[in-house]
């Protein structure tokens, strides 16, 4: 009897504690959202956060769209006299990166993102941009919050933009308290079909060149190329002028460019000329600006930078029994110039721009390169496969530990691997043969190497230590206020530029470096206008003329007033190693000579010439 009794009362305490623990589950699934319901009177705090990754993710998508799917553009790299394009296209004071441009050193560089990127660059902005989400009204009101932030994938359709964002956000007030883990919106965006449309085009140049042609169209219509004028005197063009109507011309043809569609109403049918073979449902904008870097070469006989010259043939007595005179002409033309390319409709805009090349009166070749598919990258990430275990150790230069975080290059995609601890990395990373490592840490420049993950698991990467150098420079031992230019470009091609007075700082590691210091003029030069007396051999009249004698023939040339708004009276270059030591003090005087202020163009042309004898001597304060 009494073990029946025990029996039962073992049976009761079981019951007992079942009930207990399904209890405190309920409590527990009721308090996580995902599982149950947040308590009304803590929501509030949900509901906002909800709205900071909302807001984080509009602010995102429009950088992204107005930086060509951009949203981290990288460091800037200048261009030069052999190609005036930098990395960037400044519109309206923003960098928005070239999908494909022609890079200082000639070299030709594609940098269009591709969709796996976009995301990746998108989900990073909004975890940082959520870090700014403000909850401090709510800790007024006694809510006690604690956010921790993990994870967050962004996916890009053709309308809309999906982020899933995975933090642990807990909300406690007065006896009351709930945890959420996962948060998902959807916003109606046209980001994907904007960005598809935009590979669409590029593509399309990329395999037509139907910008170049437009260009080749608009030079000859627009400029002297080849031709015969019937006429016994010299025919005279002044160089700038054709120039300045080559860039008129060009800037109103690319914007009357438009791609088949009902976008748009044409007002006769020569317009159609103008429509370019690719069908789109949205609005779309072709742009250039004079303004923008562009550059134009003219090559021929009698071409100088003043006047295009070409002599007349039939003038001669000993031909006067041909009864005409006429002058050819022939010039070969450079061009290069930015087009910005436009995809909107009344909420959203897309805009991504590309280098437009003429070589020789010739368009570039009509593909940039082979077998491009930014589209479709995803189906192929390489991200995903992440099978060979790597330890990657980062030091600065004296060899002590430096915490980085790491990223491996892969083909076109870049994968995150992570922040080492206490400097090392030890996890796994794609394999690849011939990858990159990338490494960055706060004050430290951002370190490429090459690994190939196949082959090898170790590395040691040794980071340089970043410095704020304060740019000054001298010249004739005072200093200079006027507008002046001073690149440090390393050996790698990578480069920084103060553009001084509105930018005097730069950022630098210890390295070699080559400086360039450009010095102009801070007003207005005006070159008045004159003339002078342009001589030429032709053959001498009558018999002498037949076996090769020749007289100098002259005439006069007029030259129009030319304006120059800064004029180059100062600078050099030199080659320098800068140590860290040196790089501390926090101050670079760069003393470089002066040349004489133009008058003229020959002595403007020649101050350009001497710019390159001239050197510069860098010293640190």
């Amino acid at each position: 009897m009494n073990r029946l009794n025990k029996r039962g009362q073992l049976t009761i305490f079981v019951i007992v504690a079942v009930v207990v623990v399904a209890v405190v589950a309920i409590l527990l699934l009721y308090n996580r959202t995902g599982q149950g319901n947040v308590p009304v009177n803590l929501k509030p705090v949900y509901d906002y956060y909800t709205q900071c990754i909302q807001k984080s993710t509009e602010l995102g998508i429009k950088i992204a769209e107005s930086q060509g799917g951009r949203i981290k553009v990288g460091d800037y790299t200048p261009g030069s006299d052999y190609a005036p394009f930098s990395n960037q296209l400044n519109f309206l004071g923003f960098p928005v990166p070239y999908w494909y441009y022609v890079a200082g050193n000639g070299i030709i560089k594609e940098q269009v993102p591709s969709k796996s990127e976009i995301e990746s660059e998108l989900a990073d902005f909004i975890k940082e941009d959520l870090a700014n989400c403000d909850f401090s009204l709510f800790y007024q009101q006694g809510y006690d919050i604690n956010l921790k932030n993990n994870d967050i994938k962004v996916s890009i359709v053709d309308t809309s933009v999906g982020v899933d964002v995975l933090s642990d956000l807990s909300v406690a007030r007065n006896n009351e308290s709930a945890i959420q883990s996962e948060y998902k919106i959807n916003l109606d965006s046209k980001f994907g079909k904007f960005y598809a449309k935009a590979v669409e085009i590029y593509n399309k140049e990329s395999a037509d060149a139907f910008l170049e042609n437009y260009t080749i169209d608009t030079l000859r219509l627009n400029a002297p190329v080849d031709g015969v004028e019937i006429q016994c005197n010299a025919k005279v063009w002044k160089t700038q002028e054709v120039m300045q109507n080559l860039v008129g011309a060009l800037e109103n043809n690319i914007a009357s460019l438009k791609f088949s569609g009902s976008y748009y109403t044409l007002k006769d049918k020569r317009a159609k000329y103008f429509v370019v073979d690719l069908a789109t449902d949205e609005n779309i904008n072709v742009l250039y600006s004079k303004s923008w870097p562009t550059k134009i070469n003219i090559y021929g006989d009698g071409v100088d930078n003043q006047l295009m010259i070409a002599q007349p043939v039939g003038n001669q007595e000993g031909l006067g029994i041909m009864g005409f005179c006429y002058v050819p002409y022939h010039y070969v033309y450079d061009v290069q110039f930015p087009v910005m390319f436009q995809i909107y409709d009344g909420n959203e805009m897309f805009q991504f721009p590309v280098a437009v090349v003429i070589d020789k009166n010739m368009p570039r070749e009509a593909r940039f390169s082979e077998g491009n598919d930014y589209l479709n990258d995803t189906e192929e990430d390489i991200c995903q496969f992440k099978t060979q275990y790597v330890t990657l150790n980062t030091y600065d230069i004296n060899l002590n530990k430096v915490d980085a975080n790491l990223s491996y290059e892969c083909f076109n995609q870049k994968c995150n691997l992570g922040e080492t601890k206490k400097g090392v990395y030890s996890g796994k990373a794609p394999a690849c043969v011939n990858g990159y490592i990338y490494a960055n840490a706060e004050g430290y420049a951002e370190k490429k190497q090459l690994l190939s993950t196949n082959e090898e698991s170790n590395a040691d990467i040794v980071l340089d230590k970043t410095f704020d150098v304060n740019v000054i420079v001298e010249m004739a031992g005072s200093k200079v206020s006027d507008k002046t230019i001073v690149s440090f470009i390393r050996e790698n091609g990578e480069s920084v530029t103060a553009m001084i007075p509105d930018s005097k700082s730069v950022k630098l590691s210890e390295g070699k470096y080559e400086v360039r210091a450009y010095v102009y003029s801070n007003s207005s030069i005006t070159i008045p206008a004159s003339s002078k007396t342009q001589c030429t051999d032709v053959p001498e009249s009558g018999l002498l003329g037949i076996f090769g004698s020749t007289k100098k023939q002259c005439f006069d040339v007029s030259l129009p007033e030319v304006k120059v708004d800064y004029a180059l009276r100062g600078g050099g270059k030199s080659s320098d190693y800068f140590v860290g030591e040196q790089l501390t003090k926090g101050n670079a005087v760069v003393k470089v000579d002066s040349l004489p202020m133009p008058k003229t163009l020959e002595e403007l042309q020649y101050n350009f010439e001497a710019f390159e004898s001239q050197g510069a001597y860098v010293e640190f304060k």
